[in-house]
């Protein structure tokens, strides 16, 4: 039997961390990020207990299974009407620490999910 790994989902992969912000590709982001099967971009996210929907409306549009909020430095609950929005969407949430939710987004889209991740940067 041989064993082969699995191709990759495509799209951008965090590779690693750089002071309070990630490395994606090959390219550094020092501030908060959006992540969609397709693009990453730099984002100006509210404060986390501001976060709602709209803020998040470029995943939302994907119609994904759910969204990875990474939330900075530690695990913080998002705001549970957010959380209400999300899931009357039938989106799910999974809120973690921003860079349990990058590891998580690797995994995932290597399976081949749809999903998006909102990450708030490591020193928020």
């Amino acid at each position: 039997m041989r064993m082969e790994r699995e191709q990759q989902a495509g799209g951008p992969i965090v590779r690693g961390f750089a002071g309070s912000g990630f490395r994606v590709d090959d390219e550094t982001v020092y501030r908060a990020l959006l992540l969609t099967p397709e693009t990453a971009a730099e984002w100006t996210p509210p404060p986390l207990d501001l976060l709602d929907d709209s803020a998040l409306q470029p995943l939302i549009d994907l119609a994904p299974e759910f969204i990875l909020i990474g939330t900075g430095g530690t695990l913080v609950r998002p705001p549970v009407g957010l959380v209400r929005a999300l899931e009357d969407r039938e989106i799910g949430v999974e809120a973690m620490d921003s860079r349990a939710a990058a590891r998580a987004w690797g995994v995932l889209r290597g399976e081949g999910r749809v999903i998006g991740a909102a990450l708030y940067p490591l020193d928020a």
